[in-house]
């Protein structure tokens, strides 16, 4: 799977995003402009000591981005969309994106690709839910709905041992 971040504001965010990516084997996109330097502090301390492990891409622009990745299966998270991020089929190697936190992705983009795009459900009268969870929620879904790769299914207790 592949996240795309297209111009993102919030360097905590992004940061939380970058390590969610490393947890689960996913690459990350950055589609500037970015409203924050990649070496920023908060950026760092949300992503851990994991930074370092991060797949991550960056593009000038969103045009830069499909030139070097024709034909990617790309779908756009964003509040405006008709239907759900439950009722599509993800592939093992298709990319989501999502937009800044102030604004979203442009209209100008997602009116060429209505088909691609999808919203997490939410109540009435809330504008949006913070960028790292949405990620998460989306990302996890798609994961879910391919069997979770490689991923590690069983977890361990750190001093003791789970009962038989």
């Amino acid at each position: 799977m592949h996240i795309i971040l297209h111009q993102p504001e919030i360097p905590s965010n992004t940061g939380n995003i970058g390590r969610t990516c490393v947890a689960t084997g996913t690459s990350l996109d950055l589609i500037e402009p970015l409203g924050f330097l990649l070496n920023e502090k908060q950026l760092r301390r949300a992503g851990m000591d994991y930074w370092d492990r991060l797949q991550l891409g960056r593009y000038v622009n969103f045009d830069e981005f499909t030139q070097k990745h024709p034909g990617a299966k790309i779908w756009m998270a964003t509040t405006k969309a008709r239907r759900s991020y439950t009722d599509v089929a993800f592939g093992p190697d298709d990319y989501i994106m999502f937009g800044k936190e102030s604004a979203g992705i442009p209209e100008e983009i997602l009116v060429d690709h209505e088909e691609d795009c999808i919203r997490i459900p939410m109540g009435f009268g809330i504008r949006s839910l913070n960028l790292a969870n949405s990620v998460a929620i989306v990302l996890y879904e798609a994961l879910r709905q391919n069997g979770f790769g490689e991923l590690e299914m069983q977890g361990q207790l750190h001093r003791l041992q789970w009962k038989e």
